[in-house]
């Protein structure tokens, strides 16, 4: 009896443990998506991508992401932090929050066409719907020493990715 207990909490824990945060869904983006973003006090940035999607008469969110090429080493690895405190808004509420389903994609000019992940909301379907994304303003690197100390932070001005 004990045994099968043993085996069966076994077996739960791997399957909680191997539970996918990956999204389910994969499509490309329209022509015309949301653009978002920011850029790091030290230089470099990022651009977030987003488009809205009918699916099963619900909104699907698609989105991707790119960062500067060229950024300080203080923020290389920073990007899925800021991300993950990212939300995506529509009429003023948030329909997702964490931003890390999206694909990384090299910076560009324009993001249309792009295939991007995507997940599935519970707000019905309106095609006239417009996403907002907020990617808060943080601090992203703190360095102290004897001689003082500075910060590195992510402030949102835009697409801050640059483009080819």
């Amino acid at each position: 009896m004990m045994r099968t207990a043993i085996v069966l909490a076994s077996g739960v824990f791997l399957t909680a443990c191997s539970v996918s945060t990956e999204p389910q869904t994969v499509a490309r983006l329209g022509s015309d998506p949301v653009l978002s973003g920011g850029s790091y006090d030290s230089g470099g940035g990022l651009t977030v991508a987003v488009d809205l999607q009918e699916n099963q008469g619900r909104t699907m969110v698609c989105g991707v992401w790119a960062q500067s090429k060229q950024q300080s080493v203080l923020t290389k690895g920073k990007a899925k932090e800021v991300l993950d405190t990212g939300s995506v808004e529509i009429a003023g509420g948030a329909v997702v929050r964490g931003l890390r389903f999206m694909q990384e994609v090299p910076p560009r000019a324009d993001f249309g066409g792009q295939e991007a992940g995507c997940v599935l909301t519970d707000q019905p379907w309106q095609a006239d719907q417009r996403a907002v994304v907020r990617l808060p303003r943080q601090v992203v690197h703190v360095e102290i020493d004897e001689m003082g100390g500075f910060t590195v932070s992510f402030v949102p001005s835009g697409p801050g990715a640059g483009g080819s």
